[in-house]
């Protein structure tokens, strides 16, 4: 997630704090200290500034609340100011809240509530809202085989709200029904030296302003010991969605359709300190008037790590993820435990226009490894470097990739 690159400054900063090069203000339960911010990104340029984040916790060091104000230059955009605020309470119940203004173009808006145990248990409820103009996008064409040198850069402008709510079939069943409301916009990037995607794609589904309502059924089997931070099981959702593209005229482009399969397993060692985890992923398309941003694509935080967002884009996508978490340190750290992980992974994927046979040698593989911090049972704080036939990617997140 772009507005979680903070983290990667603040879990840079905690280790310069560890090693006593650094200091905060610390009171009981609270901790605020202020984070130089340095960082570069494949796609969202450079970085620097200052953040300033307030850590919440309980008597037992669990993380109550983070609050993270910043002040951020762009070497795209120019200035940008944000504020962070994650809640959370037990159970894995949590809410989140994004605002940001730039000197250019960009700006968000974003709120999300989550309660795995709603109404005593029994159901799952995910509810969320945002609004964003993300002015560093990038497309290269339909297909994986788009050259490098086609590259374009686009802002998304876009409205969306999504709801999402489960009945719990049994301790590691669920069964969801959820819609999503999509309203896109293409509109002039903010990276100069890229062309506008308007113009070098004219005609694209998807350049004309687009309104977008989806409906999906889900299936899911989790017998993982944590939603967040987990360290055994297993996760598999397999996913039906139709799709009503309102701007399309025609009755044969109108709906479209996506199904998938997403499969996750953690085998971890006796202690737990290595924990080997596993993602598969299958996803296919089927319709005409599928806008580009909507069909599937590799590249970016959670598959295919060595490319930028959105490289390879598709109908149909297959990809598999495997990665070693290594657990290196625990600490108590500004009055929450702490503990640090080193992932080496290796990601590989394709997309397809059709499910021809392809040799192994057409799939695209990104080797990478993964720094992590985790503040148990509900953050984990990371950043991801891979390398790639085109040079190589950095991401950072409030998550695990998968």
């Amino acid at each position: 997630m772009p507005h979680c690159r903070w983290f990667l400054r603040v879990f840079l900063f905690a280790l310069g704090v560890f090693f006593g090069v650094s200091s905060s203000l610390v009171s009981a339960g609270q901790s605020i200290f202020a984070v130089p911010a340095i960082s570069t990104s494949k796609n969202d340029g450079q970085d620097f500034g200052l953040i300033v984040p307030v850590l919440d916790s309980d008597d037992e060091g669990n993380l109550v609340s983070l609050m993270a104000p910043m002040v951020i230059h762009n070497s795209f955009l120019g200035v940008r100011g944000t504020m962070n605020y994650y809640r959370y309470w037990s159970a894995g119940r949590q809410m989140e809240f994004v605002g940001s203004y730039t000197e250019e173009i960009e700006r968000k808006l974003k709120i999300r509530y989550q309660d795995p145990g709603f109404i005593q248990g029994l159901f799952f409820l995910d509810v969320g809202a945002e609004f964003f103009k993300n002015a560093t996008k990038r497309f290269y064409g339909i297909g994986q085989t788009t050259p490098e040198s086609n590259e374009s850069n686009y802002t998304s402008r876009e409205i969306g709200v999504q709801w999402s709510f489960g009945v719990h079939l049994n301790d590691v069943t669920r069964l969801m029904i959820g819609q999503r409301y999509r309203d896109v916009e293409v509109q002039p990037g903010g990276v100069r030296a890229r062309p506008f995607t308007g113009d070098r794609f004219a005609g694209l589904t998807g350049i004309e302003r687009t309104a977008i309502l989806a409906n999906r059924l889900v299936f899911q089997y989790d017998t993982r010991d944590n939603l967040v931070t987990p360290t055994v099981g297993t996760r598999a959702e397999a996913y039906a969605e139709a799709s009503h593209n309102f701007q399309r005229q025609s009755l044969n482009d109108f709906v479209y359709f996506r199904y998938g399969l997403d499969v996750r397993a953690l085998f971890p060692s006796p202690s737990k300190r290595m924990i080997l985890v596993v993602r598969g992923n299958v996803q296919l398309s089927f319709g005409d008037g599928i806008p580009f941003y909507e069909r599937s694509s590799l590249g970016g935080q959670h598959n295919l790590r060595g490319f930028g967002e959105d490289r390879f884009v598709d109908r149909h996508l297959v990809s598999l993820n495997v990665e070693e978490r290594i657990h290196v340190l625990g600490v108590r750290f500004f009055n929450v435990n702490v503990e640090f992980e080193v992932a080496p992974f290796v990601d590989m994927g394709r997309t397809y226009n059709d499910f021809t046979f392809r040799q192994f040698n057409e799939y695209e593989v990104t080797p990478g490894v993964g720094f992590r911090g985790i503040v148990r049972p509900n953050v984990v704080g990371r950043v991801d470097w891979a390398y790639s036939k085109e040079g190589g990617a950095v991401f950072a997140g409030l998550d695990y990739p998968f």
